[in-house]
Parts: C-alpha cells; structure tokens; sequence
C-alpha cells in the first residue's frame, strides 16, 4: 500500500456530513428527552420496588425513534418484535450456557438471526439480548419474566412516547409506503411509473447489492424522482405556471344556472370552469366530469334547468400559484388525474389556468430550444 492509498484509507475515518435540517436535529434530542423520561417515570411506577425497572437499551431505541424515525429499524414492529425475541433468545442461553461469553456471544448472533427471519431488525435489541446474559444476579433470577417486565413494559411505553410525540411533531410514524396511486382504477401503472425508474428497477437494484440499507424503499425512490426533478430544472431551465398559462380564465358564480355552466364550457372550448364568490375568490371548480357524475344535466335532459352550479360543483381545488415551478405540478396531472389546475393568487382569485395541454407544448417546446 503505497502512501496515496495510505492517506485515501485514512480519509474513509473521517465522517461525511449530515444533510439533516437544525429542526430534525432539535426534534430528536427534544424526543429523546421527553420520551425517556415518560417512558421511564411510567415505568418506575408500574414495577416500583422491582429490579430492574427500566434497561440501558432502551436509549439506544430512543435514538432511532427520535432521531432517525424514518428509518425501517426505528419502526413499531422492529423495536416490539425486535426486543421481545431477543429477551427471549438471551433469557434462554444464559439458562442454558455456563459459559458467559459462548453464551453472550451465541445471544447476539441468534438474536440478529430471529430479527432478520421475523423482519424486526432493530440494533439495540442486540444489547437487550446481551442484557438478558450479563445483567447479573436480579435479572438471572427473573428467568423468562424479564421479557415480559421490564423489556416489554420499557419497549411498549417508549413506543407509545413516540407515537405521541412524532405524530404531534407531524412527522410521518409509523413510516410506511403510500400505496401507488391510480386514478383510472385499471392495472396500468401510472404514468410517470412508465419511464425512467420504475419500482422495479429499483427493487432490481437493491436485490443486485444484496446488502441492508438504513432507509425505506419508498423513501429512496422519492429521493431519486426529487433529484430528476432538480436535474430536469437545471437541464431546462426554469418554467414557471405563468409562462404557461391562460390568462382570461372564465368564471362562474355558485348561483349561476348549471345550463348556462354547460353552454360556458361549449362555447369556449374548455373542460372546466373556476366558481368564485362576488369578490372572485375562487370557492371550487366545475367540470364536464361534474355534470355526469350521478346526475342528468346534459342539455335538453329532463328537469335540469333548477340545477344551479352550487348544487354539482366540486369544493375541495387543488390550486397553484403563477411563481410555482411547473415541474412541480407533474405528479398532480400525471398521477392525481386532474387535467386543469386553477392559478390563483394571494387573495385566492384565479389569475389563469393551467392544462395537461399546456404542460405537454411547454414541455416540448423546452426539449426543442435545450437541442
């Protein structure tokens, strides 16, 4: 080994920066203060007088639940599954072994063995394991009741700490995958599943590197469609709604007749109509999909004409705004299944519209200028 290889071997000690925001860092030492605490005040109260009533391992837990709780060894199952197994595999070599550290060592080997086959993988479970053999005397002397208390008593109580305090944080725990989502209801993929990285490249690679990664699956391909939307950016530059969109939006009122509403939507050629107030705030949308949804307000249809457009206009709008970078809006037209977005500015009055149409020739016209 030669003394570049000495130096580039050397560099390998020296740790990589955290791209972790001063919030996260806060909310984990904050979380692991609190739900320590309460876990083991609770505790202390339900085995007083009882030894041991809380164990060193559960502040290796409160790490990951505090401070890295989008991580798959941080999640309910792997701290619960993780610690019960491996009580139980300590529990029963120390039984069994004289030998302290065949049986320590055995311990942790079958503890981490049991947590991969049950899909709990959870570090500090290998300390609980070892705890059940070097614990001394008090804990030898429960035999299996020390997986019951205090390791499922302090495992239970830490959980339910989190689960307070990370849903109150709004942070996304218990972190699981959002199911895929299709609009059409068919078995079509969605669309920007289609090209690029699929779910299944990425499941290919993972399967190719044969090795555990500390993050979600879902996690790292949202990672990789927010780096192809930055370097889609960077490629073709900025476009933002306002370079794209219609400027002389056609409104309705809530009180104005849904025959009227129909004949709007003929006569201009559009799909769709923003439905504002008098101080033209936009209130909701009303679409062509609207007038057949469960009703028969087609023009000429039997009775329609009490129909106002407050009666089938939609009321929850998915908006945008003129600065919003256009990139932005693709998985709402791709795989929310909308075909227009109203554009509306501070005071929520429509200040333009932007369709699948426009997003697809200003797209195109992108790719022509960037070749």
């Amino acid at each position: 080994m030669d003394g570049l290889d000495v130096r580039q071997w050397l560099a390998t000690f020296v740790p990589a920066p955290m791209n972790v925001s001063s919030r996260e860092i806060f909310l984990g030492c904050l979380g692991a203060l609190l739900g320590v605490f309460c876990a083991a005040w609770l505790s202390h109260r339900i085995l007083a007088g009882f030894n041991p009533w809380f164990i060193a391992p559960m502040g290796a837990s409160a790490v990951l639940l505090f401070a890295v709780p989008a991580s798959p060894l941080a999640q309910p199952w792997s701290i619960v599954g993780g610690n019960l197994v491996s009580a139980l595999i300590g529990v029963t070599c120390a039984a069994h072994i004289d030998d302290v550290a065949i049986a320590a060592s055995l311990a942790a080997a079958l503890a981490i063995a049991a947590m991969f086959a049950l899909r709990c993988l959870h570090p500090p479970s290998g300390a609980v394991a070892l705890t059940a053999v070097l614990g001394g005397p008090a804990i030898k002397a429960l035999g299996y009741r020390f997986v019951l208390w205090p390791v499922a008593v302090d495992t239970l109580l830490l959980l339910l700490a989190a689960l307070v305090f990370n849903v109150s944080a709004r942070r996304r725990y218990p972190h699981h995958a959002a199911p895929p989502a299709n609009a059409h209801h068919t078995r079509d993929e969605p669309p920007a599943a289609r090209v690029g990285l699929t779910a299944q490249d990425l499941d290919a690679a993972l399967r190719a590197r044969g090795e555990l990664l500390d993050v979600s699956q879902d996690d790292l391909e949202a990672l990789f469609l927010e780096a192809e939307r930055r370097a889609w950016t960077r490629r073709f530059g900025s476009l933002r709604c306002e370079d794209v969109m219609s400027r002389d939006v056609v409104c309705v009122l809530p009180s104005t007749p849904a025959r009227q509403a129909w004949q709007l939507l003929i006569d201009h050629a559009v799909k769709a109509l923003p439905v504002v107030d008098a101080q033209r705030r936009l209130l909701g949308i009303v679409t062509l999909h609207d007038f057949f949804l469960g009703r028969d307000l087609a023009p000429g249809a039997a009775g329609d004409a009490a129909w106002l457009v407050a009666d089938i206009m939609t009321h929850e709008v998915l908006t945008a705004s003129p600065r919003q970078e256009l990139v932005d809006l693709m998985s709402a037209f791709s795989e929310g299944g909308r075909h227009h977005l109203p554009v509306i500015d501070g005071e929520r009055r429509p200040v333009g519209m932007v369709t699948q149409s426009d997003m697809v020739a200003a797209l195109f016209r992108a790719g022509l200028e960037r070749h």
